[in-house]
């Protein structure tokens, strides 16, 4: 367990301190200062980590000039030092201030009368074409290198032109001529021609320039018939239409042409890896005869490693929108059925085919089709897709080697889309996999419950028949302890969770706690305690964090797994809710409360500075809430019914024209106002978590929006039933019924949420007005019927598979953070906000920063002086600005005006925008101060004033200049 939890460790901050950025650079700056090369090469290498940990300019341009200095009088292998660490830190050298005195250090060595320094100049100035792409000096240099003796050179002159030509225009329209001829001359050695032919790739900054480098490229694949030289054409000929965008018909056509006429096998297999280069970036540009062309092809070639190059880019195309322009373009499409394309029998003759891989594509293929064109009848196809797939599953699951796993992965990854998008094939597909479960080797059997899972959450097709069966393969599987079968065990113990329902019978849980006793660690333990949290299933969750209280090492593992052992405990104390019985139901939500505070009590304990816990806490700290909200809304429907209404509550309602009156003296104490008004309280908290989860799954995000809705529903509830029944609409909440669940829990809930919406408005239409008995009845059973629900703890409660943080950086900023800034109160401040994006080892693995929201607000915390009649516009600061990070790095200011004297908060909020254009509350939020002081100027005026004194006449004329 203890391996296992590095990561836990490493967020938790446990390690030696460490320095500050200016102590580290200093300490670097050391190392570069030694007489030993060595230390000299250390201090070097160091850098990259340097910038990777404090990312902001200031430190960034000290840094490159002191490597720049190390670069123009140091040796050549510091000098190779110094051009690995800018190539490594490529995406920070748009961060040096000093570009000039940057560029002057390094170019110096360009005079320098050795060639191997020459050259890695050359290769400092490409990896810096970024930041210098126009720079002539630059330009001029490697031409001149181009045509040097030394062949080190000259390649680095070519990786520089390379770099500069896909950066500036001008150098690449300059260099095209240059290249050209170098390419066709006589005197360029053939080898030569190879590493200068790539940079034609990068000539597609205007038509014109583009056209002309294709001509080129056209003639040298005629001229040059050699198999080096018309692979590396072809595929700078594809890069360079890929790139353009308006020539990729024609070199769609021109390879599928080499793969048909060309020979050679090099130059077919380069033709086969840009056409998936091409059916991955542009799908839309591929017309019918083209993937007709492909499917001839690989129907009429003997070689299986050309038929499964040809495969997986058909198999690419099947999943876009090519598939359908294949069908619906074909001739006289309406007549012909599905079993007569070209492609529909490729496919089916590849499923059983003796390559793995080939069949592997083949199944996919049919998957694709069957997903992709559901208007059609393809009855057919989904029975040859099935059959595809259940003797791909009985060929890899016996077979243990890597590449029968990732061809295994393929076909279970077809099965769960297709029961997904064809739902009457799920029964079928669940047999196979279930009857080759007992058969399989233990890798086959990991990947094979993880699909059985995936099949289950989207549609309930394992019925508690089959527990039998799981139950003997978990006996089974729990007498060994090696490591694939602890992750066996815990992918079946998921299976089992998902395929019962309902609450784990006595006899699996102590099947379940036997195995793990005898073969298990504490970690598999954990896990499956965690996948039972995450199905409801609270009873088996809380036993296993019981036994693992004991087991680990460190006191925050041991609080956070004494908070989910409470946690768990609370929610199996709901699970007793009965209909109708409203007694209990307070004591069960009562004891329920109880568990929960021990257990966030324990959850804050276990966080740490570098490892808050926020989401938990925030989560558990609503479900409190929400808890003690349905508490007090039974209580109140109980208080109804000890002192109802009077008889005359409607006549007197009718004649006051206070519709609340009909509730008596509930309504007049205002207490179902109290609980409505709660509800959207909590609704709109649970909105703020979700808008501060960016880092969250879609499957955490979507249960919070269901316990928002479920919030949302009993305050329309009490609003349509007691306070204002009229006016109450049912048409905003009947549509959440029709959406596609991906879970049991989220049907579980969407049922609860369609019946009771069925029962308000059935109420409402029945018995208008209502009485108050029914209304409080349907009330209660609505928040008994929704408690009764287990809840789901999702994966964000438990790990953190995305990490995204921002760090902002101010300036000007006070030495000490309890010090203001000091501006005058007739000048304005410019606030400059730089920030950088860090992430963790998955970037972008659910959603992306498109672009970064500041925010910026003052307030007047103490005022100074007198009190002068001021426009309110100038009496705060309400300023926002959205800046795009530019490799993970943004900057922009702000004008401030601080008119008023005294001390003024300032305030800097960022939220980030996805690529959807949902805003999300991240933070972080940082706090300056800043006094405005009176100008010395007025200051003047005042205190002469003050005295008595008139102001001189030129004084005069200045205050009404500077009032002008």
């Amino acid at each position: 367990m203890a391996a296992s939890a590095k990561s836990f460790l490493a967020d938790a901050g446990y390690g030696e301190q460490e320095l500050d950025a200016n102590s580290a650079l200093m300490e670097l700056d050391k190392g570069l200062r030694s007489g030993k090369l060595g230390e000299q090469c250390e201090a070097v290498v160091r850098f990259p980590r340097l910038f990777q940990k404090y990312p902001f300019p200031i430190l960034i341009n000290s840094a490159f000039l002191k490597l720049a200095d190390v670069f123009r009088v140091g040796n050549n292998f510091l000098r190779l030092c110094v051009l690995k660490v800018t190539q490594q830190s490529e995406k920070h050298l748009e961060k040096i201030l000093n570009v000039d005195e940057f560029v002057k250090r390094v170019f110096s060595v360009i005079h320098s009368n050795d060639p191997v320094a020459r050259a890695i100049t050359l290769r400092m100035l490409g990896s810096m074409a970024s930041i210098i792409p126009e720079r002539k000096n630059a330009h001029h240099s490697i031409r001149q290198s181009l045509d040097s003796h030394d062949n080190v050179e000259v390649e680095a002159a070519i990786f520089a032109a390379a770099n500069f030509s896909a950066q500036s225009k001008d150098f690449a329209v300059g260099i095209c001529n240059k290249i050209s001829e170098m390419i066709q001359g006589l005197a360029t050695p053939v080898d030569l021609k190879l590493k200068l032919i790539p940079i034609l790739q990068h000539m597609h900054h205007d038509a014109s320039l583009a056209s002309s480098s294709r001509q080129l490229l056209q003639q040298l694949v005629t001229s040059y018939p050699s198999t080096k030289m018309v692979i590396v054409t072809l595929h700078t000929f594809t890069l360079l239409a890929a790139s353009s965008l308006v020539d990729i018909p024609k070199q769609i056509q021109l390879l599928l042409q080499y793969l048909q006429n060309d020979p050679r096998k090099a130059v077919k297999r380069l033709a086969i890896q840009d056409l998936k280069l091409l059916a991955n970036k542009t799908p839309h540009t591929w017309s019918r005869e083209n993937i007709q062309a492909l499917c001839e092809s690989a129907l009429n070639t003997p070689y299986d490693s050309l038929k499964m190059g040809m495969l997986s880019v058909l198999s690419t195309l099947s999943g876009t929108i090519a598939i359908k322009q294949y069908f619906s373009s074909a001739p006289g499409a309406a007549a012909t059925t599905a079993r007569s394309f070209d492609l529909v029998k490729l496919a089916q003759e590849c499923c059983y085919h003796n390559n793995r891989g080939i069949a592997a594509h083949g199944v996919r293929i049919l998957t694709n089709i069957s997903a992709s064109c559901q208007e059609k009848d393809l009855l057919p196809l989904e029975q040859d897709a099935v059959f595809g797939l259940e003797a791909l599953l009985v060929l890899c699951s016996q077979d243990d080697s890597p590449g029968a796993q990732a061809t295994l992965k393929i076909a279970l990854t077809c099965m769960v889309k297709l029961v997904k998008c064809r739902p009457h094939l799920s029964q079928s597909v669940v047999e196979s996999l279930l009857t080759q479960l007992h058969s399989a080797q233990d890798n086959a059997r990991i990947l094979m419950c993880h699909c059985l899972a995936a099949i289950a959450m989207q549609l309930p097709v394992l019925a508690d028949g089959i527990l039998g069966d799981l139950m003997d393969l978990y006996k089974l599987i729990g007498q060994s302890a090696t490591d694939k079968k602890q992750e066996l065990l815990v992918s079946l113990a998921t299976v089992i969770f998902v395929s019962s329902q309902k609450a784990l019978s006595t006899e699996i849980k102590t099947v379940i706690k036997q195995q793990l006793e005898n073969a298990s660690n504490g970690w598999t333990a954990y896990r499956i305690a965690r996948q039972a949290s995450r199905m409801g299933n609270h009873d088996m969750a809380r036993e296993l964090y019981q036994s693992l209280l004991t087991q680990v090492a460190s006191e925050h593992f041991y609080f956070w797994l004494n908070s989910l052992k409470e946690f768990s405990h609370a929610e199996q104390c709901l699970t007793g809710l009965q209909e109708d019985n409203y007694s209990s139901a307070l004591s069960c939500i009562a004891e329920a409360l109880k568990s929960y505070h021990k257990g966030i009590a324990s959850l804050t304990a276990a966080s740490t500075p570098l490892n808050p816990l926020s989401f938990q806490c925030g989560f558990v700290k609503l479900r409190i809430d929400l808890l003690q909200a349905f508490s007090q809304l039974i209580c109140t429907c109980n208080s109804l019914k000890t002192s109802p209404p009077p008889a005359i509550a409607t006549t007197i309602a009718m004649t006051s024209g206070n519709d609340l009156q009909r509730c008596g003296r509930i309504s007049n104490q205002a207490c179902m106002k109290h609980s409505m008004e709660e509800f959207r309280n909590l609704a709109t908290r649970y909105g703020d978590l979700y808008q501060s989860s960016f880092d969250a799954d879609s499957a955490t995000l979507r249960n919070v929006e269901l316990q928002q809705q479920s919030c949302l529903l009993i305050s329309h509830a009490i609003e349509a039933l007691i306070l204002d029944p009229e006016s109450a609409s049912f048409q905003e909440y009947s549509s959440n019924g029709t959406a596609h669940v991906d879970s049991e829990y989220e049907r579980r809930m969407m049922s609860v949420f369609n019946h009771v919406l069925e029962e308000v408005e059935s109420l409402n239409r029945k018995y208008a007005p209502v009485s108050y008995l029914a209304s409080n009845t349907c009330l209660c059973n609505a928040v008994i019927a929704l408690l009764k629900v287990p809840l789901s703890f999702q994966r964000y409660f438990f790990q953190k598979l995305q990490s995204t943080s921002i760090k902002l950086a101010l300036s000007p900023s006070p030495r000490n953070p309890a010090e203001p800034i000091a501006v005058q109160n007739n000048q304005q401040l410019a606030l400059k906000v730089e920030g950088v994006v860090q992430h963790g080892s998955k970037p972008g693995l659910f959603r992306k920063i498109q672009s970064v929201c500041l925010n910026v607000s003052s307030v007047l915390q103490s005022k100074s002086g007198q009190d002068y009649k001021i426009p309110i516009d100038n009496m705060t600061n309400e300023m926002e600005q959205r800046v795009e990070p530019h490799n993970d790095y943004f900057s922009t200011q702000f004008l401030l005006n601080f008119v008023i004297l005294g001390t003024h908060n300032i305030t800097v909020e960022s939220s980030v925008i996805d690529s959807n254009g949902i805003v999300w509350k991240t933070g972080p939020k940082t706090t300056i101060f800043v006094k405005s002081l009176e100008d010395p100027y007025s200051q003047q005026v005042r205190l002469q004033q003050q005295q008595g004194q008139p102001p001189s006449q030129q004084q005069q004329q200045r205050t009404a200049y500077s009032r002008f």
